[in-house]
């Protein structure tokens, strides 16, 4: 592993901002910002139940992932049109840009459309050809990950996967998302084994709210090969032997987990415990529009509220390309890149 140079506090921030990094864990559909909601709904003609964009924004007071969801989903109400969703994900993948993301596996709930009648093939085309445009326009490579809403059956969710299977090539792998507790990984251990079968990579939303105990769950049953957030773990002392003798990715939200009151405070998050045990874990935005802020924005705020150090900040990044799912050999090209922008920085320290 690269000897991390001493960084200093004040250069910092400006390290974290301009670091090459992976996004894993972003739920596409919560990368809507209320400007584009509005403008989505006026131009597909949906009416919303908030005056304008301030009123709006003034109601992302989230107690919980639940009362999160309930207008998570309101705002997907928008989308309806194969536009749309490019619309919303050439967004996100400028920001992304800016924010110096090399790379992003993009999740997308397609049972949150499907159920209001928009076709498989509009979300997935739209959100394909924004990916592919970004890479030739933007220099960003970025992947789409299917995901499961675990609230409801497994059956809709094998409903769902042969809707997408025409579509195959345009996805890499499956996940699981929506609300955690009451819904246990091993209710989809039967369609995940299918996915598998299908030649699809793995991951699942585990130990946000819900207890090691689903962590064990996804890694077990569904043979997950990354665990998204992930941050009780360290309830759990043979768990985390576990993730860091396998070096099992875990895709952590601190904005988010402050957001839906999973640590009461950001200085209390426990990322830096979590790299300090020895496990594999990034830094990602989650849903970043209702969450107040995209990855930059969480990594510099945890770090600001917990003093961890470019130490910290190196091993982050190079997990972030080391749990994509990216050919090995554009791995090492990342985190060579990753190595080279330490080295400038430190040269301008001393």
């Amino acid at each position: 592993m690269f000897k991390v140079p001493p960084v200093s506090a004040a250069r910092l921030p400006a390290l974290l901002r301009a670091m090459p990094k992976a996004e894993l864990h972003i739920h596409i559909e919560g990368s809507l910002e209320p400007e584009m909601i509005f403008a989505l709904a006026q131009r597909n003609g949906v009416a919303l139940a908030y005056a304008d964009v301030q009123a709006l924004r003034d109601a992302y007071g989230f107690t919980d992932l639940q009362s999160f969801l309930d207008i998570y989903y309101a705002g997907a109400s928008v989308l309806l049109h194969e536009q749309d969703f490019y619309d919303m994900a050439r967004a996100y993948l400028a920001r992304a840009a800016m924010d110096n993301v090399a790379h992003a596996e993009i999740f997308f709930d397609p049972q949150t459309h499907t159920a209001r009648g928009v076709a498989l093939s509009s979300v997935v085309n739209g959100l394909y050809r924004a990916c592919a445009d970004a890479r030739t326009e933007l220099g960003i490579s970025a992947s789409l990950i299917l995901c499961f809403l675990r609230h409801l059956s497994e059956e809709d969710a094998f409903a769902t996967l042969e809707q997408a299977l025409p579509l195959q090539d345009k996805f890499i792998g499956v996940g699981l998302d929506s609300s955690e507790v009451g819904h246990p990984p091993e209710k989809f251990a039967r369609v995940f084994a299918r996915c598998r079968e299908l030649g699809l990579h793995t991951v699942a939303h585990a130990g946000e709210e819900g207890p090691p105990a689903y962590i064990w769950s996804a890694l077990d049953v569904l043979k997950a090969e990354r665990i998204d957030h992930g941050v009780q773990a360290l309830r759990d002392p043979l768990l985390v032997q576990r993730l860091a003798k396998e070096q099992i990715p875990l895709t952590v939200c601190p904005l988010s987990n402050q957001k839906l009151r999973v640590f009461a405070d950001l200085a209390q998050h426990n990322l830096a415990q979590l790299l300090d045990a020895g496990l594999c874990a990034t830094v990602n935005s989650d849903d970043p529009a209702y969450f107040g802020g995209y990855i930059n924005d969480n990594f510099t705020q945890v770090f600001a509220a917990t003093g961890m150090t470019a130490r910290h900040a190196y091993q982050l990044a190079f997990n972030s390309f080391e749990a994509s799912f990216a050919p090995e050999a554009q791995k090492r090209v990342w985190q060579h890149k990753l190595k080279e922008c330490f080295e400038r920085f430190y040269e301008h320290d001393y």
